[in-house]
């Protein structure tokens, strides 16, 4: 029994030989003392002396793998340690960086939305603007076209030949003839065509009266009828500036005779009636010039039954009825011509030639004195 036992341990001891690749200082101790055992033991336990030595050995070869073993997790351990602190800055600075743009983002997407609601309001204030001004601009073309109309079919419709009594109101007889109230402010057309442009007190012309065209004065005409314009530098305008428009315009009083003129070539003259400034609505000058019984234009004693206004002004001038015939006969001339200008004339250039003559022989008659009764 006891032979087979030490077979036993040597086959057990063959089994799990281990032999350590750097022994260490135990070992070595366990060793010598192993051996020192060894030889104070004798003959038959020599073999059990060998198999503790094995025995020895391998657990100082498992104690030296668990020192180097926990040696280097120390290490990885160390080393995770590390690249763990270095993530967790990475994050932190990363969650900077995302908390900077998420601010920036705001700051931007609050501008951007300031500046949207910004453009749409100003927008809205130019597309307000921009109605108001077309809605203006309809109503205003709306009236015009209006006037115009009005203005075609009185002008289209009389002749030298056939003339239209509503625009030459001196044609009517005088149980008819009334003081027209188409005279609007600031309307020195409509005075002039209330007013009767052709009451020179000279009858019309008569079916047997010849009439001889001028060559010089129609060349001019038509080189003015080629392209209107109210700018008495041309030769057509200036000549009856020179020999109608300023004599019939040259008053005694020459400051007021100066605005006179002005009004009138830019149409912002009106007359009126005397008694028409007791009406309603109607602006009483603080200081009118001249009076009932004195002319503001001539300076003589005179009935004067009407008045002048010079635009906005509101002053009001009296006026004798010899000067009223020669502001009304220069007012119709300017009307006609206007007319003409704006193209609202439709006949043939001789006829109209013949008017432009019948409105400076009125101008004509005017500055000489003569005018008609009811004036």
């Amino acid at each position: 029994s006891q032979i087979s036992f030490e077979e036993d341990s040597q086959k057990q001891a063959a089994v799990g030989h281990w032999t350590p690749l750097m022994p260490s200082k135990g070992s070595k101790e366990e060793e010598e003392e192993a051996e020192a055992g060894c030889q104070d033991a004798g003959g038959l336990e020599e073999r059990q002396c060998s198999q503790q030595l094995d025995v020895s050995r391998l657990r100082s070869s498992s104690v030296e793998i668990r020192e180097k073993g926990s040696e280097f997790l120390k290490e990885e351990l160390h080393k995770a340690q590390k690249e763990l602190k270095l993530k967790d800055k990475e994050c932190e600075r990363l969650s900077k960086v995302r908390e900077q743009l998420e601010q920036e983002l705001e700051e931007l997407t609050a501008s951007l939305f300031e500046e949207a609601h910004k453009m749409v309001r100003e927008a809205n204030t130019k597309q307000a603007a921009s109605e108001k001004q077309l809605k203006e601009a309809r109503g205003k073309i709306d009236m015009l076209q209006a006037e115009v109309t009005a203005l075609k079919t009185l002008v289209i419709t009389s002749t030298p030949s056939s003339p239209n009594r509503e625009l030459h109101p001196q044609l009517q007889s005088p149980s008819k003839a009334v003081f027209r109230k188409g005279h609007g402010r600031n309307k020195s057309t409509s005075s002039a065509m209330g007013s009767a442009g052709s009451q020179s007190g000279a009858p019309e012309a008569s079916s047997h009266e010849r009439k001889e065209v001028d060559s010089i004065l129609f060349a001019e005409f038509q080189a003015w009828k080629e392209s209107p314009t109210l700018d008495k530098s041309c030769s057509f305008l200036d000549r009856i500036y020179q020999e109608d428009i300023g004599p019939c315009l040259d008053f005694p009083k020459q400051e007021l005779s100066e605005l006179v003129r002005v009004a009138v070539e830019q149409n912002t003259l009106t007359i009126e009636p005397a008694a028409c400034q007791t009406l309603p609505g109607v602006k009483v000058a603080a200081e009118e010039c001249g009076g009932p019984k004195q002319c503001a234009l001539s300076g003589l004693p005179r009935s004067c039954k009407h008045h002048i206004m010079l635009g906005d002004s509101g002053n009001y001038y009296y006026i004798s009825p010899s000067c009223r015939a020669r502001i009304t006969a220069v007012c119709n001339f300017f009307t006609y011509i206007r007319y003409i200008q704006q193209g609202l004339v439709r006949q043939d250039v001789e006829l109209m030639y013949w008017e432009v003559m019948r409105l400076r022989r009125e101008m004509a008659l005017a500055k000489l004195g003569f005018y008609p009764s009811e004036m």
